[in-house]
């Protein structure tokens, strides 16, 4: 027997609970498709239909406001619940309906006539009528509208009863605010059901006349549209093939996060933005922690700077940066000193609060054995040096295990990483700090070090400025270098600078006391493939539904969500075959561009 002979099988011929008998399958001597995934009992109320082990509930819209917005059934369509919604439209000859309106519009005019005889005061209710009655009847008659009879159902799915009556209260509660107003199919529940069903059937035939324009509205296939009118090309939206154009420098904040596991494409999406950054005229600088941006620096004339402990790039924490006129120098002092402070909490395992207070006197002094104090403008002055404030610092009472810990830097292996003069340059529009040959201990320090440094740099000159730091969580690890990245993400949009943060350790850096205050400063973010290890934080942490959660554990690479404020989407980044060649880092095209160009470098010497 199948579904369709069984569910319509006249009621008062069967009993209230109708099960599928094995012995009439048996009978009819086949099994199809339909008996196979028919349930296996059917019982039929007054309010819902008990489908083997789940619960049915159907109902029907009954009237509809004077307009329709356009997607104002989106919310329904989206909702994360199972539903089915079956709209059936029956069109209206245009003669017929014509006939109709001419008769109604005599009865609208008639009871206006007959008030004005009685000396009432107008009707607005009246007055409108007419008026839309008469615009519609134009329309009609120049072929710019049609009519329709238009049948919107729903049939609700759950558990239990309460469970689809709690869903039935928040569908109604989004068409009510709508003024779209339904009721439920009572003791029509079969009738409803089937009307629901993919059969093409309207055996409610509960309809409303309803023209094209706000017919229109009622298109079930919508989906966020995520792009404006200027901006760079972040991807494609894999809900519609629509491109998604934006310009971080137009947004409420122009930072940006991106959260991707190993392999996933978050630095090849990163260096895409940053290769078409360039072309509109924004400076971009990264921190690199594995060199994955040193091929892009040389293909757009960009600097590279090695920071590693025999490099010949060095950085002075000392730096100050020029004072500007509307800027009070000690301002700029106390600035520098408190991030030291923080340098040196790092540096040295932490401090204790006297070592602390200590370590904060210590680097006033230090500052004022070069005539450096908050009392004159010292812009041009010689900056003290790591080894000045070791001599400044071993003179004071308490300071024996500071010292100690201090020489490391100053006379021991890493020397030649922080006890130098600065001969770093990057006014360059587009420059990268590798720190890759940085020992893993120091990584978190030299990190610190250059983005106080470009921060320094950032304020002293107004330009729109991107900062990309790639592997964020090593900045994360401690809770210094995570404030200060914090820092500059909140206060970056004054000094028109946008953050790029990047990162696979997801858990350790929402996790962070910063990390969700970073990524509440953040209007974009990009979540690209997730490990299952990481998807219930994110999941918890952007509310994603579950299909989103299966797509970022599913997505190839490239694939992922962006989100834009409270919008988001489906998204596949996309390169083109010159900008690939530059960006990618995947070891078998390394390998092959490199070929080419010793066959191409080969056949030259030849000829």
């Amino acid at each position: 027997m199948s579904l369709l002979d069984f569910l319509n099988r006249k009621k008062e011929e069967t009993p209230e609970i109708m099960p599928v008998l094995p012995k009439d399958i048996y009978q009819q001597g086949s099994l199809d498709l339909i008996d196979t995934i028919a349930p296996t009992a059917l019982k039929i109320s007054s309010r819902e239909v008990e489908l083997g082990e789940k619960f049915v509930r159907a109902f029907y819209t009954i009237s509809y406001p004077r307009f329709l917005v356009d997607s104002w059934f989106s919310p329904v369509i989206n909702l994360d619940k199972v539903l089915d919604i079956s709209i059936f439209i029956h069109p209206i000859e245009t003669e017929q309906a014509l006939r109709g309106f001419q008769k109604k519009v005599a009865e609208v005019q008639s009871q206006i006539n007959d008030r004005e005889a009685k000396g009432l005061v107008r009707d607005p209710l009246l007055d409108t009528a007419y008026q839309d009655l008469e615009n519609l009847r134009n329309d009609l008659q120049q072929a710019q509208e049609k009519l329709f009879d238009v049948g919107l159902y729903l049939a609700l799915y759950g558990d239990s009863k309460e469970e689809i009556s709690k869903t039935e209260g928040d569908i109604r509660s989004i068409l009510d605010s709508k003024l779209v107003y339904t009721k439920p199919a009572l003791f029509q529940q079969e009738q409803g059901f089937r009307s629901c069903l993919p059969l093409g059937t309207d055996e409610l035939l509960v309809n409303s006349k309803l023209n094209s324009s706000p017919l229109s509205s009622i298109f079930p296939f919508v989906s966020f549209d995520l792009t404006s009118d200027r901006g760079i090309l972040y991807g494609i939206n894999r809900h519609n093939s629509s491109l998604i154009l934006f310009d971080r420098f137009s947004l409420e904040n122009y930072n940006s996060v991106v959260f991707a596991k190993s392999g996933s494409g978050k630095s090849y999406s990163a260096k895409l933005e940053i290769l078409r950054s360039l072309m509109f005229g924004a400076d971009v600088i990264v921190i690199d922690p594995e060199q994955e941006y040193g091929q892009l620096a040389e293909a757009t004339g960009g600097r590279s700077f090695r920071i590693s402990l025999s490099s010949e790039h060095h950085i002075n924490p000392f730096d100050l940066p020029p004072v500007k006129e509307d800027e009070d120098p000690r301002d700029i002092l106390r600035s520098n000193i408190i991030a030291l402070v923080g340098l040196f909490r790092i540096m040295l395992g932490g401090l204790t609060p006297e070592e602390d207070a200590i370590i904060d006197r210590a680097v006033s002094e230090t500052y004022a054995l070069k005539d450096i104090t908050g009392d004159a403008d010292f812009t041009g002055a010689e900056p003290p040096l790591l080894s000045d404030f070791e001599q400044v610092l071993s003179g004071m009472e308490g300071s024996e295990s500071l010292v100690e810990r201090l020489s490391k830097y100053t006379r021991g292996t890493w020397s030649g990483f922080l006890n130098q003069p600065t001969n770093v340059d990057f006014r360059h529009q587009f420059a990268v700090f590798s720190i890759r040959d940085m020992e893993d201990e120091l990584k978190p320090v030299a990190m610190y070090i250059v983005t106080h440094y470009i921060w320094n740099a950032i304020r002293h000159e107004l330009k729109k400025r991107l900062l990309v730091i790639d592997e964020a969580w090593w900045m994360m690890k401690s809770e210094d270098t995570a404030s200060f990245l914090y820092s500059v993400a909140k206060r970056g949009r004054k000094y028109y600078l946008g953050v790029c943060t990047i990162t696979q350790d997801v858990e350790d850096f929402i996790r962070s006391p910063y990390g969700r205050p970073i990524l509440a400063n953040s209007s974009l973010q990009l979540l690209l493939k997730q490990s299952p290890t990481s998807i219930k934080v994110l999941q918890e942490t952007f509310s994603l539904t579950d299909e989103e959660k299966y797509l970022l554990l599913e997505a190839g690479v490239g694939e992922g969500l962006f989100f834009a404020g409270l919008k988001h989407v489906a998204i596949k980044i996309v390169a083109s075959y010159t900008e690939d060649q530059i960006i990618t880092s995947d070891p078998s095209q390394l390998l092959a561009i490199k070929g080419e160009k010793e066959r191409h470098d080969l056949t030259q010497k030849q000829q």
